[in-house]
């Protein structure tokens, strides 16, 4: 059963607008939402619907034009960039379509990367952290290769990895498999559907794959801006 007083992010009347004069856009009209810990929750819809804005808006990456966004209980929409940028390091997690990984560093030094941007444990920590999530997500023997030496697949799950160093209680994805074919596809879904209930975290994800949305614990569909039944 979900519990809405431990919701991890809880929007209400969230509007937004892109564009200006004539081509001025109402994107989001007063969406309202919530995510529960260890809750998969999947986001579908038409291309230009609304999907990735509100991902968006939920990682505090763009800010609404109107409504209220809480994370863990904070409230966020109004919070200034400072703010938002600690919010952010503190307790949410990013996976994207492209892994985004840095070229030049290692599979190790990427997934540590956001751990030396919050700056709370020792390096040794870090260090022992990052090797920890690759050992989880499969790629322990391949800690010191650099993102050209590793396949697609092995690249998203690094950045899995990278995205739950800081251990968020919210983890937003964005087609995390879009990029990917079947097989890597059901990789790391299954990767993210696994930490999501160990670590109980709440995971929000936007897709166009029919099959991973009919997997998860709940599926909104989103039209015109607005959550449908």
């Amino acid at each position: 059963m979900r519990s809405l007083a431990s919701a991890v992010v809880r929007c209400e009347g969230l509007h937004r607008y892109l564009g200006a004069g004539e081509g001025r856009v109402h994107v989001l009209r007063g969406v309202s939402f919530d995510a529960c810990p260890g809750e998969v929750t999947a986001i579908v819809g038409p291309s230009g619907c609304g999907k990735s804005t509100l991902l968006y808006l939920l990682g505090l990456l763009d800010r609404a034009d109107a409504g209220s966004i809480e994370i863990r209980g904070v409230e966020a929409s109004a919070a200034g960039d400072e703010r938002r940028t600690a919010l952010r390091a503190e307790h949410i997690g990013f996976v994207f379509q492209f892994h985004f990984l840095l070229p030049e560093f290692s599979a190790l030094e990427n997934v540590m990367l956001p751990m030396r941007k919050l700056g709370v444990l020792a390096p040794e920590a870090m260090r022992a952290r990052a090797l920890e999530l690759l050992g989880a997500v499969g790629l322990g023997a391949k800690t010191g290769r650099l993102p050209t030496q590793l396949s697609g697949g092995e690249q998203q799950r690094v950045a899995i990895a990278r995205s739950l160093a800081n251990e968020p209680a919210l983890l937003l994805a964005d087609e995390p498999t879009g990029n990917l074919d079947v097989a890597n596809s059901g990789l790391v879904f299954e990767l993210l559907l696994r930490l999501a209930k160990e670590k109980q975290q709440a995971v929000v994800l936007v897709t166009h794959n029919p099959e991973i949305a009919s997997r998860c614990d709940r599926t909104l569909s989103m039209r015109d801006g607005l959550f449908v039944d």
